[in-house]
């Protein structure tokens, strides 16, 4: 048995709206065990048996079938987040900036999203592996930045998610439980 976190993408934002509640309950008919949601915006710990690409294919036919919409989800082990967290060289909080990690299911899309943000003026990235990038953001002006935009561009949508660093911290404890 594997722990995993599982972050959904575009939940409680542009008109779909999952209560938490429900998701836990959708997701009993599953391979899950000890699921756990996290906030409302979309970020589920559980144990399963199931490889993560397994947890993926499960976790995104149960969103589609239940409430009905083309759902696309990122699944880390549970260390694999922890490791994440330490090696992420930005403060989890400062009152000048909002650090952030944008997570990817697809290795090659986060590589090319890495890249292309790189040669972004003003842009403060670092690759933290092949599943995810730290970035920091102006405190207030988080989806003005121009990270922000480049990596919200559809051609992301359906392989990259983005969590604030201080999520994460509380995804890792919780995970850590499991």
């Amino acid at each position: 048995m594997s722990s995993y976190a599982v972050f959904l993408r575009g939940v409680n934002v542009g008109g779909i709206t999952i209560r938490m509640a429900d998701l836990k309950e959708a997701l009993k008919s599953r391979p899950f065990t000890g699921v756990k949601t996290l906030l409302a915006s979309g970020n589920v710990v559980l144990s399963s048996e199931l490889p993560p690409a397994g947890v993926k294919e499960q976790f995104e036919a149960c969103l589609r079938e239940t409430f009905g919409y083309d759902a696309w989800v990122v699944v880390l082990g549970a260390a694999r987040v922890a490791e994440l967290v330490a090696a992420c060289p930005y403060p989890a909080d400062d009152t000048s900036t909002h650090t952030y990690l944008t997570l990817g299911s697809d290795a090659e899309i986060l590589a090319e999203l890495y890249a292309a943000g790189s040669a972004l003026d003003g842009t403060e990235l670092t690759r933290l592996g092949p599943e995810a990038l730290a970035w920091l953001a102006p405190a207030g002006g988080t989806l003005d930045s121009p990270f922000s935009k480049l990596s919200s561009k559809p051609k992301y949508k359906a392989s990259t998610t983005t969590r604030n660093l201080r999520t994460m911290i509380k995804v890792r404890d919780i995970a850590a439980l499991l």
